[in-house]
């Protein structure tokens, strides 16, 4: 009989980190941390292959798949010590996704599943605590009826909105346990104008319904479209987990949080992240309150007035600092950490390889090395290629003049300028156009992750530096300014306020990624510098490599830089691009308008000394290195202007009339120019211009 589901926690697991393929990386990760003996809440997770069967059989699932659950289930409740779906004591439990690649937000997430209209008083009478029971149920509801119901949160927003506008409420923290019950009793009545029908109270067709969910949300489009920007094949599936809940919000004594073993954004080997004293967990990735910092340093740093967890809970601190250097040991990585603080006992939820800049995974991989937990060739490993482009682009110049509108916290580095958008439907139009575009929200979600990715840069007023947008942010490479509260959005106005300042839709802003500064305008950038770690991993890359690269490179300043990034020679020299400066195009267009032999020669021997000067510096700079020389190339028309204006200047230049330069373009234009009149075929025609390059 196959194996659909492997239980965790306890103690103990079925499964292990190796089982990524199989169990996700969430579950796999899951069963390493209760194998190490990590406070793991217990559950059990259903395999990827059952997604694949799943979509394989007409969204049906294996007929052993019930009992399986049922098994695993009855072993979490004697772990915890209380049954789900019993009156007196419930056991609630999450239902996650976790594919075996990243996709952090993309796919659906039920948490505090097992409550209805008897569990909730159960639940309030063992916490003591009605407040909390209430509050937990209404985010059931809210977040069960959006995933699996189809029920916009939106509408929940306003019922809770409009109550607090009644009683005259600011934050949600203010509303009583009857406050709770009003709103529990309007959000069922919303689902059953909806939907039809009442909100299920049946707890096993409520796991089942999440668990559909879950593996329904492989295929929602912003899965879809992740996928397809980080090469995750659609046939590996994901998995689900289910958990028992723990806690972040029954008092004060309870917490939540999301930490990176090291510094996401820098690399620096500092304990990273954020929390918040009476929270679940969606409230600090969704950005809903602004969270604080983990440790005292960081809390300092940034001038933060509210306590760090390291100064509230320094007990609790220290355990989860514990499990950092425990982990990040283990798994030889930075991990990415969530966990709950239950009446004051800890919990993990989750590791995971984190996020990280091109900036942060070349210090991480370079530290690691030195440190001794990798080789320098699993060093060279972790480094993405394509991310040390990360690292060539400009940043903000230190010197250029600047109108800063406001400040948000610095989620992720880099400089960015571009034209405001609020939706992220119209940074894909605006961005189609060829507008370099700024995103700006609220607070970004997953359905934005087409909008991110065609943005230089992401502007957030809500969340912190583990939220949704900063997360994204960094594995995108973008800058990114989040939790902006002096920013004030007005998304039907297509405007924002910063400062008494408002800027439009269209208006062109700059973000400093690594400062959190938001600037009217756009400000100068200056060349990056590479040094440092660069250089060293670069130096181990030389000892390990056996291919040799050289640089495309036409003039001085190409070659130079070429050489600074340590190419071994110039691959290849494509002349026609020297001949593009301003000094050379006007001999290049007299050679081209000549009408005989004599008149190009005449214009070829200006063009000669420029010719004979480049090829001297090339040599000189690549010091006997290998170079490449690629004579003339183009077509000869695309030398001549097409507005009215330049081919002015240029017919008064060369002593010819405009109509005589029209024809010539005429003449020369090629409709097909990739095979057309060009190249070898250009030499044969005109001799002369390859015997004065030679």
């Amino acid at each position: 009989m196959t194996k659909w589901v492997y239980a965790f926690g306890g103690g103990s697991s079925e499964g292990r980190s190796e089982m990524k393929n199989l169990l996700g990386g969430k579950g796999a990760n899951l069963a390493e941390m209760a194998n190490l003996g990590l406070p793991v809440p217990p559950g059990f997770t259903i395999t990827t292959e059952v997604c694949t069967y799943y979509y394989d059989h007409a969204q049906t699932y294996p007929q052993e798949l019930k009992a399986q659950v049922e098994t695993a289930l009855t072993q979490v409740e004697k772990v915890m010590g209380c049954r789900f779906g019993d009156v007196n004591d419930p056991l609630l439990v999450s239902v996650r996704s976790g594919a075996r690649a990243s996709m952090p937000g993309m796919m659906d997430t039920v948490l505090n599943l097992g409550l209805n209209d008897q569990t909730v008083e159960g639940l309030a009478k063992r916490s003591n605590d009605p407040r909390f029971a209430y509050d937990s149920y209404r985010r059931f509801i809210q977040m069960y009826s959006d995933v699996v119901l189809g029920v916009d949160h939106q509408h929940f927003e306003e019922i809770l909105e409009g109550h607090k506008d009644e009683c005259g409420y600011h934050l949600d923290t203010d509303l009583t346990a009857e406050d709770w019950k009003k709103v529990v009793a309007g959000f069922k009545a919303k689902v059953a104008e909806a939907l039809g029908r009442p909100f299920p109270q049946n707890v096993a067709d409520q796991l089942w319904g999440a668990v559909g969910a879950v593996f329904g949300s492989w295929m929602n489009q912003r899965a879809i479209t992740y996928r397809r920007l980080h090469d995750i094949p659609a046939a590996w599936g994901t998995a689900v987990n289910v958990q028992a809940m723990v806690f972040g919000n029954m008092g004060n004594d309870c917490a939540t949080g999301v930490a990176f073993t090291r510094n996401p954004s820098t690399g620096d080997n500092e304990f990273y992240g954020e929390y918040l004293v009476n929270a679940q967990g969606e409230d600090v990735v969704a950005g809903i309150r602004t969270p604080q910092y983990l440790t005292k340093s960081a809390r300092e740093a940034a001038a933060a007035s509210l306590p760090s967890m390291e100064e509230v809970m320094p007990v609790v601190f220290k355990q989860l600092d514990d499990v950092r250097h425990k982990l990040e040991k283990h798994f030889t990585d930075m991990q990415d950490l969530e966990f709950t603080v239950q009446k004051d006992k800890l919990w993990m939820l989750q590791t995971r390889t984190g996020k990280r800049t091109a900036v942060a995974a070349l210090k991480i991989a370079v530290d690691m090395a030195r440190e001794g937990l990798v080789s320098k060739e699993k060093a060279v490993e972790r480094i993405d290629p394509s991310g040390l482009d990360q690292l060539l682009h400009p940043t903000l110049d230190p010197k250029a003049p600047r109108q800063v509108l406001g400040r948000g916290l610095p989620a992720s580095p880099g400089a960015a300028a571009g034209r405001v958008v609020f939706s992220a439907e119209d940074a894909e139009a605006w961005a189609g156009k060829g507008e370099k575009i700024i995103l700006v929200r609220i607070e970004t979600s997953p359905e934005d992750i087409g909008g991110m990715h065609v943005a230089q840069g992401i502007l957030t007023s809500r969340g912190g530096m583990t939220s949704h947008a900063a997360v994204v942010a960094r594995g995108m490479g973008r800058p990114c300014v989040a939790g902006a509260g002096e920013v004030r959005i007005d998304y039907r106005a297509k405007t924002f306020t910063a400062h008494g300042q408002v800027v439009k839709e269209g208006d062109v802003i700059t973000l400093d990624g690594s400062t959190g500064e938001i600037m009217k305008g756009e400000v100068p950038t200056v060349q990056p510098e590479l040094t440092g770690d660069f250089g060293t991993l670069m130096g181990w890359v030389d000892e390990i490599r056996t291919m040799k690269v050289r640089a495309n490179a036409e003039t001085p300043l190409d070659a130079r830089t070429a050489r600074k990034f340590g190419a071994e020679g110039i691959g290849l020299c494509r002349t026609e691009h020297m001949f593009f400066d301003p000094k050379r195009i006007i001999a290049v267009r007299e050679m081209i308008l000549a009408s005989d032999e004599a008149g190009r020669r005449q214009a070829l021997a200006k063009i000669q000394p420029y010719q004979k000067d480049d090829f001297v510096e090339l040599f000189e700079i690549m010091q006997g290195l290998p170079v490449t020389i690629r004579l003339l190339d183009p077509p000869l028309h695309e030398f001549l202007p097409n507005s009215e204006a330049e081919m002015a200047d240029v017919a008064k230049a060369a002593g010819t009339d405009v109509s005589l330069l029209k024809a010539r373009n005429a003449q020369l234009h090629e409709s097909n120019p990739m095979l057309g009149h060009r190249g070898c075929r250009l030499g044969i025609t005109y001799p002369e211009i390859y015997e004065m390059q030679a």
